[in-house]
């Protein structure tokens, strides 16, 4: 690979995710370029390919991550997968690079590192936030002490529950344990832990809660929880998917011995920076394809040139987090 100009990739799992948010970003990074996809279905892998012009389509994973052109393979199919189509192409001896979750658990993540290891194949996670202008800023301010040394994050996410009316075959994956590895929790909540990490260092103590409060689907939909950074912050957290639509919110608190930072993690919204200076809001436009800063980092290392600000030793520290905070709800994670 090191020997390479441009990286050739192929997709496994060409869902909704690939449409906007992270599959054009491959032929729109520098040294990088799509040219295999792969969904089980053939009508809609063929699709696929013909609308964002993609020269092969593949129905079967070990097709495309045998195919002697595709140099590295992202796999944007539901965590329950990602471990068996990570371990395949590392074995095949090609990196790769995955959606978040990392995957169902921290045991498949560390199965995932095993054999990464003994390949010598690179391994990166799609926290893209990392990568996100806002999110910088973020970080910046804090490490620059602008509301002074950091003592607590507060994180609130309540959201209304789209599955209210929905019968069980027309609700998302998401909320059936055996496919995502818990419910709404891991998939957003994973972004948020990820992001401290990034910020703040691994999590070393962490305790919570998950329950079922509505009854609406098999996996947990209210959780809270405490934990402790190995640097020494401190923080909080609460999540609801099944409130009311007056109390939605999606906020991370930053406190500090001299101000705070508030910013959303998932909806729109200005990083607000308040301290001894009064109060300034930073706004920041995300890019089109929001994945294209993480994926040209990803692309780079593969080809030698640089490094992952995510990898997949950073998302199996979150993985325990997020294992750590349901496990009273789910036996086996115990």
């Amino acid at each position: 690979m090191k020997n390479k100009n441009t990286i050739h990739w192929g997709i496994i799992g060409v869902g909704d995710v690939t449409e906007v948010k992270s599959g054009p970003a491959f032929n729109k990074s520098k040294n990088s370029g799509l040219i295999a996809v792969m969904r089980r279905n053939p009508e809609k892998a063929a699709d696929y390919a013909r609308r964002h012009n993609v020269p092969k389509w593949y129905s079967n994973a070990s097709e495309l991550i045998n195919d002697l052109e595709v140099d590295a393979v992202y796999i944007a199919t539901p965590p329950d997968s990602h471990a068996q189509y990570a371990i395949e192409t590392m074995r095949a001896g090609k990196p790769v690079y995955v959606e978040k979750p990392m995957a169902r658990n921290h045991r498949e993540c560390m199965e995932m590192l095993k054999v990464s290891e003994e390949t010598g194949m690179p391994l990166c996670v799609a926290y893209y936030r990392r990568t996100l202008p806002a999110f910088l800023k973020v970080k910046e301010l804090v490490e620059k002490k602008a509301i002074g040394k950091p003592l607590l994050v507060n994180i609130k996410l309540y959201k209304q529950a789209a599955e209210k009316n929905q019968k069980r075959e027309e609700m998302h994956w998401h909320v059936f344990p055996e496919i995502a590895g818990a419910g709404h929790f891991f998939d957003l909540a994973s972004h948020q832990f990820d992001y401290l990490d990034f910020v703040f260092g691994p999590v070393k103590e962490v305790s919570g809660k998950a329950e079922n409060k509505a009854g609406l689907y098999p996996a947990e939909d209210t959780v809270t929880g405490t934990w402790k950074h190995e640097s020494g912050i401190t923080g909080t957290g609460s999540w609801c998917f099944v409130a009311d639509a007056s109390s939605e919110k999606d906020e991370i608190e930053i406190i500090g011995e001299k101000g705070r930072i508030v910013l959303p993690c998932f909806s729109p919204g200005n990083v607000i920076l308040q301290n001894e200076n009064g109060t300034r809001e930073y706004e920041f436009t995300n890019p089109k394809h929001i994945s294209q800063n993480l994926v040209q980092q990803v692309s780079n290392e593969f080809l030698g040139q640089g490094k992952s600000v995510s990898t997949g030793i950073s998302a199996a520290r979150t993985s325990w987090v997020l294992d750590e905070m349901v496990k009273n709800y789910y036996p086996e994670k115990q």
